[in-house]
């Protein structure tokens, strides 16, 4: 099974731009350190929505060659 990860630079949003980006082996996992780093880094609320919208942005990580 591939690796899931989330970009933060994919999000937009202002400046500063945020260049972190995570991955995990399972969506579980991957949504609970993007939940935590938006709340945490980013000031969002934890919200069905905001969960929601991080699923969306959810692609398989690339193997490096």
């Amino acid at each position: 099974m591939a690796r899931k990860l989330i970009d933060c630079r994919e999000h937009g949003g202002s400046p500063p731009q945020c260049t972190v980006s995570i991955a995990a082996d399972n969506e579980d996992e991957l949504l609970a350190a993007a939940v935590q780093h938006a709340v945490a880094v980013h000031g969002y609320q934890d919200t069905p929505e905001l969960r929601a919208q991080l699923r969306k942005m959810f692609k398989e990580e690339q193997p490096m060659h």
